[in-house]
This record gives C-alpha cells, sequence and structure tokens, in this order.
C-alpha cells in the first residue's frame, strides 16, 4: 500500500500593535501618565518577545524544509518556551520529531497543539500519521475522523484512514475510505492502487485487476514493479490476468 505522507503545517504569529499619547499638567493626570507609560512599556516588551518567537518559528520552518529536524526542534523549542500558546510551532514540532521516528514525542506535541487548538487538522491528521507509524491503528483512525470532521475535503487524511483500516481488516470500511477519497480527486493514483490491494487481500480478482489497471495507467513503472513484489497481491499474484497487466 502507498503511505500519504504528512504535510507541514504554516501561521504566522501576527505584531502587536500599540500607540500612546503625551499631554499632563495636574498630579492626577501625571500619575495616569505613569500608568500609560508602564502600559506602553509592557506592550513593547510582549512585542519584542513575539517579533524574537517569530524569529524561532521561521528558522524552526527552514530548517524543517531542509530536513534539518535536531535543529528544527531546537528553533521551535525556542518559539515555544517565549509563546508557549504558539500551536503552529508544536505542530511542525511534531513532524520534526515524526521525520526522526519519534512518534510518542510526537504525538506529545501534536495533543499540546490539539489542547491549544482543537479545530488545527493539522495537529490531528500528522498525530494520525505518528499513530499508524506505531502501528495503533484504532487511535490513528479516530485520529484522521478528527482531521476529515474539521476539513472534511482532507482526501490525504481518507487515504491513511483506509490504510489503517487494511491493517485491521476492515477492508469494506478501507475502500469506503478511498472512495471518498476520489470523490474529493478522481486522478489520485495511490488510491486506485490500495484499493486494489484491499480487493485482493479479500480475493476479489476482478476488482483488484480493474483498480490496479487504472492505477497502472496513471503512473505505469511505478504500480508495475510495486504490485510484482507487494505481499497483498500474494493471493492472486497466478493469475494470468494479473501477470499480463504487469508486462
Amino acid at each position: 500500500m502507498v503511505f500519504q505522507q504528512c504535510f507541514v503545517a504554516s501561521g504566522l504569529i501576527a505584531f502587536l500593535a500599540f500607540g500612546c499619547s503625551v499631554g499632563a499638567n495636574s498630579s492626577t493626570e501625571n500619575a495616569t501618565q505613569v500608568v500609560q507609560e508602564s502600559n506602553v512599556a509592557q506592550l513593547f516588551i510582549e512585542a519584542k518577545a513575539t517579533q524574537k518567537a517569530e524569529y524561532f518559528f521561521h528558522q524552526g520552518n527552514n530548517l524543517l524544509d531542509a530536513q534539518r529536524y535536531e535543529d528544527a526542534i531546537k528553533a521551535y523549542d525556542k518559539t515555544i518556551a517565549i509563546k508557549a500558546e504558539n500551536s503552529e510551532a508544536w505542530i511542525n514540532r511534531g513532524i520534526a520529531l515524526t521525520s526522526l521516528q519519534r512518534y510518542k514525542d510526537a504525538i506529545a506535541s501534536y495533543d499540546k497543539a490539539i489542547a491549544i487548538k482543537p479545530d488545527k487538522y493539522e495537529a490531528w491528521y500528522n498525530r494520525g500519521i505518528a499513530l499508524t507509524s506505531l502501528q495503533r491503528y484504532k487511535d490513528a483512525i479516530a485520529s484522521y475522523d478528527k482531521a476529515i470532521a474539521i476539513k472534511p475535503d482532507k482526501y490525504e487524511a481518507l487515504i491513511n484512514q483506509g490504510i489503517a483500516l487494511t491493517k485491521l481488516h476492515r477492508y469494506k470500511d478501507a475502500i469506503a475510505a478511498y472512495d471518498r477519497a476520489i470523490a474529493i480527486k478522481q486522478d489520485l493514483h495511490q488510491v486506485y492502487y490500495n484499493k486494489a490491494c484491499s480487493y485482493a487481500l479479500q480475493s476479489n480478482i476482478e476488482l483488484a485487476i480493474e483498480n490496479l489497471d487504472k492505477a497502472i495507467q496513471l503512473v505505469p513503472e511505478k504500480y508495475k514493479k510495486l504490485a510484482k513484489t507487494d505481499p497483498d497481491f500474494s493471493k492472486v499474484r497466478s493469475e494470468k490476468r494479473f501477470q499480463k497487466l504487469l508486462q
């Protein structure tokens, strides 16, 4: 089967805008001015902290893009030390940890993001990937469900959910997930291939060949090569029609 990889969540931190006015004569007015100046000073400190957090966040993103995952995590840690409520930093930190196969730590990072913003579909989606990597398929399916509920057109989540369902031998549910993905985007070659795998595992030769043929028509070399050795096709590999398809 073909797994859909994770995506980097991006986000910007808004700068704080502030202004002040000067002018006072009486002692009461002077006292008010002191309070105002104190508030402005606090706003200035907060704005500087926000700017610094944004710098580390973008640094982390650049390092993540460069696949320098350990350095990216350090940059996100600096971001979070300043602005612990930055959900995007927690998500991207989780992605870096996932890339290092530190799946439990990644899940903890995604959970932090979800605690801050429960409607961040990126957190739920990438959490599902980490759970799948740990073979925690039921939990992964639940996580993908959350992502799909927030963003119904997230076909990547449907693909990965189909894979998790297949791992649990829930083939009909897996095929239903794949069909939902195809309804969103019809040229998903990996979905046709995964559907072929699900049908082959059920010894449904006709539909296995039909879907594999669709995948091969879209990306011939890739799927001919994969299907030759993919254990999911062990029940149908001896079929002449299957063998002819791979020629």
